[in-house]
């Protein structure tokens, strides 16, 4: 990719905190990251487990955050579609993205908890073909279709005049090429993760040897006028010192890892430092996240950085310092524009 990436913030509601004060901190997360010029902010779905994200509404927490912000963009980043019915999904999509003035975006994945499925009464092992018929029922139903006797979606999601629809504000999340020809193929922007799978695989491969091959497949499928749009998401977290950094992985890289090691993934070197490489995670001052993050050539290839504290985990306060060190120095450093800095690149433009 030519052009500078935009940047957003990925949250994970995954503070020390009774539910009302996680929803509370995210809120606030994403007002700073406003403030700051993100452009757009992302949050996860997970059901049941408050360890591993405690928004199971995503779509009823975004219209929240829409009435308490005005223009950072809000999207989910994933609703697990085979759990999901797709005409309520779509229902409650157009209804938050009315609210929010046009700023959903809709990103959608196939799910990798196992224990969730049962609940909604569907079987993990089916999951790649709900996925893909729930799918098609959603785009038929955004894009005005027929959704049963004769029935279509109201409000009308297709969008005003030249403003896009949410049909054309859609994300697919994925870990494999496959799913990045599929993305590709319907013209939808692609969702990359911080962390990769690396079942049976060097456990120290660079996420490029691991990414590439799915933006590949990707723009291979992606049709001749449509844009790429690509987000990557990596654990980043900019403090004031290296030290400080540091005392916070400790406790959340550990608690992390021992998740990813009952998923498969090997980690030769139980070390911190191999521990930061071995999870690709970005730490430390401005300056050392952002020689880090120079060296990470997928964010090369992407339109969107998506920056996360997961699975560092620190506490909320230092969240909000690590979004202001990132967006005043990391950005910068690296020639990522905030959405504020941008408008004002635009505007000076306009009056020379």
């Amino acid at each position: 990719m030519t052009a500078a990436p935009t940047l957003a913030f990925f949250t994970r509601l995954l503070d020390d905190a009774t539910p009302a004060q996680r929803y509370a901190h995210a809120l606030e997360q994403i007002q700073h990251s406003e403030r700051h010029g993100i452009g757009r902010a992302w949050v996860a779905q997970h059901h049941f487990r408050a360890a591993e994200g405690g928004l199971p509404s995503p779509l009823v927490f975004l219209a929240h955050a829409a009435a308490r912000t005005s223009r950072i963009r809000l999207g989910t980043g994933i609703i697990t579609l085979p759990l999901e019915d797709p005409v309520r999904v779509a229902e409650d999509a157009v209804v938050a993205d009315l609210l929010s003035g046009a700023r959903i975006d809709l990103g959608l994945g196939s799910g990798g908890t196992p224990s969730s499925f049962p609940p909604f009464g569907q079987d993990v092992r089916d999951k790649a073909t709900a996925y893909d018929s729930k799918l098609a029922a959603l785009l038929r139903a955004l894009d005005g279709g027929d959704v049963g006797a004769g029935n279509a979606l109201y409000p009308d999601a297709r969008g005003e005049g030249s403003a896009p629809g949410l049909g054309e504000r859609i994300w697919q999340a994925t870990f494999s090429a496959p799913g990045g020809e599929r993305a590709g193929r319907h013209g939808h922007g692609l969702l990359l993760s911080r962390t990769q799978p690396r079942r049976d695989l060097d456990p120290y491969a660079p996420l490029s040897a691991l990414q590439d091959p799915i933006i590949d497949a990707y723009l291979d499928a992606l049709p001749a006028d449509a844009q790429p749009r690509i987000t990557a998401s990596r654990t980043v977290f900019v403090a004031d010192d290296r030290d400080e950094a540091l005392r916070f992985a400790e406790v959340g890289l550990r608690r992390g890892a021992e998740s990813l090691r009952r998923q498969g993934q090997q980690f030769p070197d139980d070390s911190l430092e191999a521990l930061i490489t071995l999870t690709d995670t970005h730490l430390g001052t401005p300056e050392q996240v952002a020689e880090s993050l120079a060296a990470d050539r997928t964010l090369q290839r992407a339109t969107e950085i998506a920056f996360q504290v997961h699975s560092v985990d620190a506490p909320h306060e230092h969240v909000l310092r690590s979004i202001e060190l990132f967006a005043g120095q990391v950005a910068p450093a690296l020639g990522w524009a905030t959405a504020e800095a941008a408008s004002l690149t635009a505007t000076e433009g306009k009056i020379a």
